[in-house]
């Protein structure tokens, strides 16, 4: 998996400060950044990645990309059928999505202009100035309650060894297992500013960086795969991680 483009995938700086020789997973796995709505490079990605090892999705799978509705089923059936091997996280995308089909009126007008608009189309609901609560209503059908249960049972974290996968951020001050849920999907003001003095690496996506990131402990993926036609995936090793991405 190491080869001449990840120096370019890292870009400048991208390592610096970070020694990963301390990076202690319990065995080997990949991390994947964030698709939102990119069937295409999801496809393009996979037949990339070690068939052998646990698949661990950053979360933030709907939204702005035209194919969500796709992305999820696609997801969800890799997650039933591979014997524990591939977890799928939350994301803010998908806790709004759930949000809005709880309490439509409330996180509406802020999950449409975040691209709810392209997950509802992507679901045949092309309608979106119908009243909110019908648009709940005919989402929930749309997606069936097969999806709508396996999306509200997505966890927040995946920890293997002295590495945590999350969505957006953990609070640095506060260990990985007290971590407060807002955190978790929203992000932290000082997750990237406070390095974590308990040993602990955190992969995350949420965040757009214009090149992977390596720095302090934290391993940035979220390379804007709706806008950059690159999506990016981090397998670590103890010791290590190299990067594969889809451009």
């Amino acid at each position: 998996m190491v080869t001449g483009w990840i120096r370019g995938l890292l870009g400048p700086g991208g390592m610096r400060g970070a020694d990963v020789s301390g990076i202690r997973p319990e065995a080997p796995f990949v991390a994947v950044g964030d698709i939102h709505g990119r069937l295409d490079l999801l496809q393009a990605l996979l037949p990339k990645l070690d068939e052998g090892l646990p698949w661990v999705f950053v979360g933030d799978y709907i939204d702005r990309g035209d194919y969500s509705a796709q992305v999820l089923r696609q997801l969800k059936h890799l997650s039933l059928t591979s014997n524990g091997r591939v977890t799928c996280l939350l994301g803010n995308h998908e806790e709004m999505l759930l949000r809005f089909l709880e309490d439509p009126f409330g996180i509406g007008p802020l999950w449409m202009n975040n691209g709810g608009v392209q997950t509802l189309a992507s679901f045949g609901i092309q309608n979106v100035d119908a009243d909110r609560g019908d648009l709940a209503e005919r989402l929930r059908i749309a997606m069936g309650e097969g999806l709508v249960d396996w999306l509200t049972e997505r966890p927040l974290m995946w920890t293997s060894g002295n590495v945590s996968v999350v969505h957006a951020a953990l609070d640095p001050r506060t260990s990985a297992e007290k971590q407060d849920r807002k955190t978790c999907l929203w992000g932290h003001p000082k997750f990237r500013q406070q390095p974590r003095r308990d040993g602990q690496w955190v992969v995350h996506g949420h965040t757009i960086v214009d090149h992977v990131q390596v720095r302090d402990g934290v391993i940035s993926i979220d390379t804007g795969a709706f806008a950059t036609n690159c999506l990016t995936a981090a397998e670590l090793f103890p010791g290590g991680v190299t990067f594969t991405a889809t451009a």
